[in-house]
């Protein structure tokens, strides 16, 4: 698996043993995190990426992908699949270390994601958002989604990707 590259950031694909570095907080000698990182999104993400391995095996290229800050090495923050596509569709999620957030860096983090799901023929990637977290709204918009519900606890967005049935 392929680390992906932007302008600023590396997202790079983690394995088991990466995984369990984060969940436990603890950076191998080679690991550089800005402060804040892993945050409690990232642990909480990654356990799930961790259990869902455990359960169904290898989960690149639809798993948790790292996001380091080219500028400094550093690790920022982490995003990924929420489970394996399903008929065309796949849930995205994401986060940043306090440290790193209003930069732009969760969409352009997004929006190399989402190359993984187009790459791969799938046709929709949704992402949900608290109704507070203005930010992670606007990290969506600015990724290209659109808002197509809310309810009492959550906005749901999804991005239609180039080829599918309805683009």
């Amino acid at each position: 698996m392929t680390d992906i590259r932007t302008l600023r950031l590396q997202l790079h694909a983690i394995d088991v043993e990466e995984a369990e570095r984060i969940v436990t907080r603890k950076a191998g000698a080679a690991e550089r995190w800005a402060d804040g990182f892993p945050f409690e999104g990232d642990v909480g993400a990654v356990g799930g990426f961790l259990r869902a391995t455990t359960s169904h095996g290898e989960q690149r290229p639809f798993g948790y992908y790292r996001i380091t800050r080219l500028a400094d090495g550093r690790a920022i923050g982490g995003l990924g699949f929420k489970g394996q596509p399903d008929g065309g569709d796949v849930e995205i999620g994401y986060g940043l270390a306090p440290s790193a957030r209003g930069h732009g860096y969760a969409a352009e983090a997004v929006i190399a994601l989402l190359t993984v799901a187009a790459d791969h023929g799938l046709s929709r990637v949704f992402a949900d958002t608290t109704l507070d977290n203005i930010a992670s709204q606007r990290t969506l918009t600015r990724a290209g989604f659109r808002l197509v519900s809310t309810d009492a606890e959550l906005h749901r967005y999804e991005l239609l990707l180039k080829g599918s049935p309805s683009t």
